[in-house]
């Protein structure tokens, strides 16, 4: 069975940061500079977001995730050289230890306001950060396919990416407090099981006719087959603070991808799991992170993440071979000795009882390791 081809399953890697004021550590507006002098160098790459302390960033498509932590650190690196510039400064976490959603400023744009006026505090309040994977399919059957099969996998993955604890200034007692934010809108979490891609396409053509969406980009779930690209969107994850991180998870849901597609190639199937079941281990991974359990469905148990992780990592590995994320996906270990973002963030409140000192962490990781 070597002769499969994995060239399809190319990356692209959307990364959130947080826009923060050197004086006060508080979000601030940039006014879109960043995003304006950002266009000139790297250009479509940067994108405004919904509130104005938020810079989105986007990869090219990458072929293999070498070229991904490549892009990723260039976006890093240039985003954080213009906020300099700028007399700011960027970070990644899933939420900012102690600003207030009040304060900040929505960017003046018709999808925004209509966003705005439709889910009215939801929306105002979604001051979040967030990591998007696109892994590419080579048809749409495919990828409905690969996401109904990957679905059991995203508590596994968004417990590696928790980075969220605090919100508002309060210690949530979650690793991940940015998903109970989201949780606000609707059309997000796990998605369910459809049989086909005619059965997904049908429900957006219905969602359109009865106006609860006007396009399939209104479906916010956790895992999406992206409603123009040939591609899977793995959503669930906070943005991790380092790109370490970052490209370790990209690695991990690109390698699932292919295993999936390896194992369908060989007429095999992953057992499906409901969307209720699959929705008990996210709960747990975002209130414990990799501390906790997960449940296995399988033995109908509680298994330590970490091992249920070790697990993930072998089933993986023949094809991370093949895909050369060999090493990226190696520094999942790293993860699960040093702790998550969220850990870690945790590490320095202890010490220091001071959020002001949680930020300034979270600013110095931003371009560690590149």
């Amino acid at each position: 069975m070597g002769n499969i081809s994995y060239k399809h399953f190319t990356l692209g890697v959307e990364e959130e940061y947080m826009v923060i004021d050197p004086q006060t550590r508080e979000l601030r507006s940039h006014e879109q500079k960043i995003v304006h002098e950002g266009q000139k160098i790297i250009k479509d790459k940067v994108k405004a977001e919904m509130h104005q302390a938020v810079v989105e960033v986007g990869t090219d498509i990458c072929q293999n995730i070498d070229e991904a932590f490549n892009d990723v650190a260039l976006l890093r690196r240039t985003i954080s050289d213009i906020a300099g510039s700028l007399g700011l400064w960027v970070a990644a976490s899933g939420t900012h230890p102690f600003s207030h959603w009040e304060n900040q400023l929505i960017t003046d744009h018709d999808r925004y306001n209509e966003i705005v006026n439709e889910l009215q505090e939801a929306a105002r309040s979604n001051l979040i950060f967030g990591l998007h994977v696109h892994v590419g399919m080579e048809n749409r059957e495919m990828a409905n396919h690969i996401a109904n099969s990957t679905r059991y996998f995203l508590p596994h993955i968004y417990a590696l990416s928790t980075n969220s604890p605090f919100w508002e200034g309060r210690k949530t007692g979650y690793k991940s407090f940015r998903t109970k934010v989201f949780d606000k809108f609707p059309r997000t979490g796990i998605p369910d099981y459809f049989e086909s891609i005619e059965a997904y396409e049908n429900y957006v053509k219905l969602l359109v006719k009865t106006n609860c969406i006007d396009n399939a980009k209104k479906i916010w779930w956790d895992l999406r087959v992206h409603p123009f690209y040939n591609t899977v969107e793995f959503r669930i994850c906070d943005v991790p603070m380092t790109v370490q991180e970052t490209i370790s998870i990209a690695a991990l849901f690109q390698a699932i991808c292919a295993k999936i597609y390896k194992l369908h190639s060989q007429n095999l199937n992953f057992i499906q799991y409901s969307r209720v079941l699959i929705n008990e281990n996210k709960w747990r991974a975002s209130r414990y992170g990799i501390e906790g359990h997960l449940i296995d469905f399988g033995k109908q148990q509680e298994v330590n993440t970490r091992a249920l992780i070790y697990e993930l990592l072998d089933f993986v590995s023949d094809v991370a071979i093949d895909l050369g994320s060999r090493q990226s996906i190696d520094y999942v270990h790293k993860i699960l000795e040093h702790g998550t973002g969220a850990d870690r963030q945790l590490r320095v409140f202890e010490k220091s009882n001071n959020l002001t000192e949680v930020v300034d962490y979270i600013h110095s990781q931003f371009t560690a390791g590149i």
